[in-house]
């Protein structure tokens, strides 16, 4: 079983409630940086007012005591998950990780799922990269410094998860439906194939942002994914 997460990737605050409105099983939302600077933490505390958890995707990659503030905030506002970019370093994720606690379930970014191989050996500047074996790399740093899982596409998704030895929380982006565009995601996955490779939590935006019976749409993603809403 796994957990389907609406990406809110709106810009207008009340939309998104009214999004949220029409779908009544909805369990998991994404606020990330479309929406948080509109909404901030008052749209995370009425989510949460609402029953529904918050995932923080804000991606935190900075001097590690910017994070760890960064953090403290995130537990404030009522969120239940949040992100940091595991390319911040072991020091970066360990005053995260302190800062959370157990109040937040931190999770560290690994390699976008924009990304392929190519694009990501060219923004690190090398020849050549195996996309399986950094993301393996860096969610053995994510663990080291005490998070709770990481973000992955699918198709690493059980060698972050073996990291973790089983137990960790692996948020898959990406999730398309076979009859969806995969837009601008270079590494996407049906909800089956997450969560058959260990992923936990999947993160879906357009097909149902853009469906035009969003709550129709959700449920026929839960279904695949065998979520407790369906």
């Amino acid at each position: 079983m796994a957990e389907i997460v609406l990406a809110l990737d709106l810009p207008d605050p009340d939309a998104a409630l009214r999004l949220v409105d029409r779908i009544p099983d909805l369990r998991w939302v994404k606020v990330g940086p479309i929406l948080w600077p509109a909404a901030g933490a008052p749209f995370v505390q009425r989510l949460g007012g609402r029953g529904i958890r918050v995932f923080l995707d804000l991606k935190w990659h900075d001097i590690p005591n910017t994070v760890a503030g960064a953090v403290a905030g995130a537990c404030e506002s009522g969120a239940a998950m949040a992100t940091v970019h595991t390319l911040g370093g072991h020091e970066m994720l360990e005053a995260a990780a302190q800062a959370a606690g157990d109040r937040l379930s931190l999770v560290g970014v690994t390699v976008l799922t924009s990304h392929d191989a190519k694009s990501y050996a060219h923004a690190l500047g090398r020849r050549a990269v195996d996309l399986g074996r950094e993301v393996e790399r860096l969610a053995r740093l994510a663990r080291a410094a005490g998070l709770r899982g990481v973000v992955s596409s699918a198709r690493e998704a059980a060698r972050a998860q073996r990291v973790f030895g089983g137990t960790g929380i692996v948020v898959v982006p990406g999730i398309r439906r076979d009859s969806d565009q995969a837009g601008d995601q270079a590494r996407v996955s049906t909800p089956g194939d997450a969560l058959r490779q260990g992923a936990t939590h999947l993160v879906v935006g357009r097909p149902i942002l853009e469906a035009p019976d969003p709550a129709a749409a959700y449920r026929d993603l839960c279904r695949e994914a065998a979520c407790g809403s369906a």
